[in-house]
């Protein structure tokens, strides 16, 4: 028995593929067409479109890369950017840097 999906997570997937929908439409791309693009099969988009859960996210990666979006998901968790890894790690800087004593025999 597989653990069930946070709502927020399902809600997230429902609207992206709502959203690819909608990108495909206002592009007057049909579903027959995206599929032939993408490398998947019509039902694929389908359940993409619909937010199946059970669709594997290289399908969603590569609908973005039809839509010219693909840079939108290399930058979903930015490091440089992760404000929340960045503050804990700034909490662990020593209060204070001393200097080093040159070793013996340096120039």
């Amino acid at each position: 028995m597989s653990t069930p999906l946070p709502l927020p997570v399902e809600r997230a997937l429902r609207k992206l593929g709502s959203d690819i929908e909608l990108a495909r439409r206002r592009r007057r791309i049909s579903q027959a067409s995206l599929a032939e693009r993408m490398g998947a099969s019509v039902s694929t988009v389908r359940r993409m479109e619909k937010g199946d859960m059970r669709v594997p996210i290289h399908f969603f990666a590569r609908a973005l890369h039809v839509f010219g979006e693909v840079q939108a998901l290399a930058n979903l968790l930015d490091t440089a950017h992760d404000d929340i890894g960045l503050t804990l790690m700034d909490e662990q800087l020593p209060k204070r840097v001393r200097s080093k004593p040159p070793a013996s025999g340096a120039l």
